[in-house]
């Protein structure tokens, strides 16, 4: 898989749950140094199934989307990405406000 991608952090989905991060990192590790995780948890701390991970170069980042998407982890094939950019998000419009008719609820015939 070609890709685009030119940063250092990567997503991975589909984590099976009972994971521990040293796993993640050695799995990682195949593909160069891993700078950081960040495991996506509840506030009651039930892991999500999905972590973000830095790596320590563009290159490496990409040898990890294009190696390990797909790989088997425990039970699971996980899937690794590149992080979505967020489109910038357009100001506010403010539509043209037009003065509030005085309305009169309508009576019900009897």
């Amino acid at each position: 898989m070609k890709s685009k991608f030119t940063g250092k952090e990567v997503v991975v989905s589909n984590i099976p749950a009972n994971i521990e991060e040293e796993e993640l990192r050695k799995l990682f590790s195949v593909c160069g140094s891993v700078r950081s995780i960040k495991m996506l948890c509840d506030s009651n701390e039930h892991f999500y199934g999905k972590a973000f991970i830095r790596m320590g170069s563009n290159a490496e980042a990409k040898d990890a989307i294009n190696s390990l998407d797909g790989a088997r982890l425990i039970n699971r094939c996980i899937r690794v990405s590149a992080p979505r950019k967020e489109p910038p998000q357009e100001p506010a419009r403010q539509e043209e406000t037009r003065p509030k008719k005085n309305h009169t609820p309508r009576r019900r015939r009897r």
